[in-house]
């Protein structure tokens, strides 16, 4: 069974690390509207882009993604 996206970024959670993607799942975990269950790249990034303030940048939800896809393979 692949895991949905958030699943997947809850095992990079990190609270001591500095690392970009710990420090996104770390910030996902206490979001109480993340689309848990989806595995779909748009609808995930549309909503990191509407309502997700804690990422500072898209471009390390990018890394993240590539990172679910290549252990989901």
């Amino acid at each position: 069974m692949r895991l949905s996206f958030y699943q997947f970024l809850m095992t990079e959670r990190n609270p001591d690390s500095a690392d970009e993607i710990a420090q996104f799942a770390n910030n996902a975990a206490l979001d109480q509207i993340f689309p848990k269950q989806s595995q779909d790249f748009d609808v995930i990034s549309k909503y990191l882009e509407e309502n997700a303030r804690y990422l500072p940048s898209m471009t390390i939800f990018d890394a993240a993604w590539q990172r679910y896809l290549a252990k989901m393979t």
